[in-house]
């Protein structure tokens, strides 16, 4: 058998969204099952939008949640560069063999005359195909025009009839009409790779052998299996996630609470949890135990039995499962992670004693059953009567005999 290989392949263009966070665990999960690799690529080929910082906050969130990799942008892997932006050699070397095969030809028709023919196909009711006006184009032709400093894309030169399909992992088979396809640009204008070109030189050259990704890549995917079929390559099998919705049944939103992975921890989620919770997203274990740990999710996890309906974030079930792995921490960690909740609700001396923090660790494991997330904690906290919220300049806070949790009493010789 084929050795299992996975990519996730985000773009920093933002913060890493619960969505794709999904996305990126159950790639993980599958790969680790099966003994395979997990590769990160960045596709950060949208030059205006993409950035090192989102970049680097992507990694971060990923290794947050306890994501790994085994090949990615930071030197790991025989199969770099693993960012798109620094792969223009090779899509340029693919697209000269497709020209030279007559696989592909140049398109020199004006955005303006393709815009209004895709308004008329609107306005028709038909799907916007592409006319077909330069596929006759010689290539001498061609080439002439563009010596002279015009622009032209470059176009897949496709059958235009007949069907395409394959057999999704998790949806079962899917056909698509090429009438509805036309000829397809893999290289615009400016020379930059199309997402649907790209991807497939990348996803070939890095043996991906099955793409996990979301729903809403169905469309992209006969487009990318004209591509491999073009460049003579077995395509990879795919597996279609449904999108992460909020309860209302639209697509999850900031109106719906906390997206970001960022977020979430700076909300006080365990990672724990949070991995957790995501693997629940669209497949359930086949015991029902939901409380699972990183390596059970790993053990039990099984790709055919992901559910092709809509998965709903529940943050109500999200902060259960958050207070179950919240009390399974030792004391001490539930102290260590109470703390820059606390400090910001100025609850904390400065410099915590070793009398601070075994009243803190008595008091916290107290109050951890009231609490859905550690930054809850000020509200609940005893401390909250007894050492009342100031303005301005940090006032250390002095801890009390008074008013603690039953069970724990305050750091004695303190004032």
């Amino acid at each position: 058998m084929e050795k299992v290989r996975v990519r996730f392949a985000p773009s920093p263009t933002g913060f890493l969204h619960v969505g794709n966070a999904r996305t990126a665990l159950f790639n993980w999960l599958f790969a680790r099952q099966q003994c395979g690799a997990f590769v990160l690529r960045v596709e950060d080929t949208d030059v205006e939008r993409s950035s090192v910082e989102y970049e680097e906050g992507l990694v971060r969130d990923l290794r947050w949640l306890g994501l790994d990799w085994d090949e990615g942008p930071d030197g790991k892997g025989p199969f770099g560069p693993y960012r798109q932006s620094e792969r223009g050699g090779i899509y340029l070397l693919h697209t000269q063999k497709l020209l030279a095969a007559d696989k592909a030809y140049y398109c020199f028709c004006p955005p303006e005359e393709l815009e209004a023919d895709r308004q008329r196909a609107l306005s028709r009711g038909e799907m916007p195909v592409y006319s077909g006006k330069c596929r006759s184009l010689p290539a001498g032709k061609a080439e002439a025009r563009l010596v002279s400093g015009e622009q032209g894309a470059v176009r897949l030169r496709t059958e235009g009839e007949g069907q395409i399909g394959f057999k999704d992992i998790v949806r079962g088979p899917l056909n698509f009409d090429l009438k509805l396809i036309g000829d397809p640009v893999i290289v615009r204008s400016s020379g930059l790779p199309a997402y649907n070109y790209a991807v497939v030189i990348d996803d070939a050259q890095m043996k991906i052998s099955h793409v996990i990704r979301g729903e809403d890549h169905i469309p992209n995917t006969p487009r990318q299996l004209l591509v491999y079929e073009a460049l003579g390559i077995d395509p990879p099998e795919f597996a279609h996630l449904s999108l992460v919705k909020g309860k209302d049944n639209a697509r999850l939103s900031k109106r719906h609470g906390a997206t970001s992975v960022d977020q979430f921890e700076k909300d006080g989620i365990l990672s724990t949890s949070l991995f957790n919770y995501l693997a629940l997203l669209g497949w359930a274990p086949p015991d029902g135990q939901e409380v699972l740990a990183k390596e059970e999710l790993v053990r039990l996890f099984n790709l055919k039995k992901v559910s092709r309906s809509a998965a709903v974030f529940d943050y109500d079930k999200l902060h259960w499962l958050n207070r179950q792995h919240m009390k399974e921490l030792a004391p001490r960690t539930q102290a260590e992670r109470a703390v820059p909740h606390l400090e910001r609700a100025w609850y904390l001396p400065e410099n915590l004693t070793d009398d601070h923090w075994t009243w803190l660790e008595k008091a916290v494991s107290a109050l951890i059953e009231r609490v859905d997330r550690f930054a809850d904690l000020p509200g609940s906290f005893p401390c909250s009567s007894i050492f009342p919220r100031r303005k301005g300049k940090r006032n250390p806070r002095r801890f009390s005999k008074t008013s603690v949790p039953s069970g724990s009493s305050g750091p004695s010789g303190i004032s």
